[in-house]
């Protein structure tokens, strides 16, 4: 037990969320627990993770999460392991939720020059609903930027999709490449501008929208027989700049959704759920959810992917393929994630901020603030 590792997790504490600042100690080593000296609580080495309050092992709990997300069907799991449905259902939504904290933070809190990003929706059958799932992904990176279930295709799914990109966006150069949606021109546009006034003017100011951000559209149509067409239309931005982005991102090519789709596919692949004709449907969107998360965590930081392996030189002659994952390559992390590491990662809370009351602060608040803020 290193108590320089933990921090405390009480949100009454103005210590919370901090490392390595001397307020944490071993409570008890036989129990695994740890105490804050700032808050007097007490809190097991788990708690935050997948396996707080779990008495499984945790080796066959990850078993049992990495065959969920690999396409493994619940009652397949049941057979195999002897464990409840209701247990596995349970600790499928832990792990979502804890996945999707983990993305929020590792992914959401990170600048990044996104280059060109593909969105898309796929429609995803339900026990007694039809929902929609929306998802981003950065091209040169592979990386997932997020998704969103919701029960309608309309401008608020995408609009909770830009989000997701609009908090990671860098201020370099953006390609938005999305199907012939009209809703996608919309978001798109409300989030990537500016607020201008000019001088002596009043009320509203103007939305100058961001000239480096250009965004296009692939729009495919049946023509009869098996046939498509398909239009690539340009809605904002310049052709040099979009020549140049998608030389950059996917070593040039035509306007196109291919990485989305692909990815798409894989979450299809993996999901149970999405596995078209199934008969092991969702049943509740919170659900769908988590999957989803979890998911896209496993494809971010545990599993490689071919297409971004790297050569290595050794020696004169000879070479060796490094195998890198989405967030290795994005510059999120140095290594591979194990699944242990990704179930058992911590997220911080937000760090302590003084309750808000008029007049002057009390000198055991000004000291606290000083200390910890």
């Amino acid at each position: 037990m290193d108590p320089t590792t933990v921090f405390c997790p009480n949100l009454d504490c103005p210590a919370r969320g901090q490392v390595g600042k001397g307020n944490i100690g071993v409570h008890h080593r036989k129990e695994r627990r740890y105490i804050c000296h700032v808050c007097k609580r007490t809190f097991s080495e788990t708690k935050g993770t997948v396996y707080y309050g779990l008495r499984t092992d945790r080796d066959e709990v990850d078993r049992v999460l990495v065959l969920l997300a690999h396409g493994c069907p619940v009652p397949a799991i049941v057979k195999a392991f002897g464990f409840k449905e209701e247990t596995v259902r349970r600790w499928a939504q832990r792990a979502g939720d804890h996945c999707q904290k983990v993305h929020d933070y590792e992914v959401g809190r990170h600048r990044l020059d996104l280059g060109q990003v593909q969105a898309d929706e796929m429609k995803v059958k339900m026990q007694g609903m039809v929902v929609w799932m929306a998802m981003a992904i950065m091209v040169s990176t592979r990386l997932w930027l997020g998704g969103v279930v919701s029960p309608r295709r309309d401008l608020a799914l995408i609009q909770h999709l830009v989000t997701y990109i609009r908090r990671v966006a860098g201020l370099g150069e953006l390609l938005l490449s999305v199907d012939g949606l009209a809703s996608y021109v919309t978001a798109f546009q409300r989030a990537f501008r500016t607020p201008w006034r000019e001088k002596g003017k009043k009320g509203r100011p103007r939305l100058i929208p961001w000239s480096h951000v250009a965004i296009v559209q692939t729009i495919k149509r049946r023509t009869g027989k098996g046939a498509m067409r398909i239009e690539r239309r340009i809605v904002q931005g310049t052709e040099a700049l979009i020549t140049r982005l998608l030389q950059h991102s996917q070593q040039g090519g035509h306007i196109n959704t291919a990485f989305i789709e692909r990815l798409n596919a894989t979450f299809r692949q993996r999901l149970s759920w999405l596995t078209r004709r199934t008969r092991t449907l969702a049943q509740q969107t919170e659900t769908l959810t988590g999957m989803m998360f979890l998911v896209g965590a496993l494809y971010n930081f545990c599993d490689d992917h071919h297409s971004l392996r790297t050569k290595l030189y050794v020696g004169r002659y000879g070479h060796r393929w490094v195998q890198r994952t989405p967030a290795m390559a994005a510059g999120l992390t140095d290594h591979r994630w194990s699944y242990r590491e990704l179930f058992s990662l911590r997220v911080p809370p937000p760090r302590w901020t003084p309750p808000k009351r008029r007049g002057r602060r009390s000198k055991e608040t000004l000291q606290l603030m000083q200390q910890w803020c």
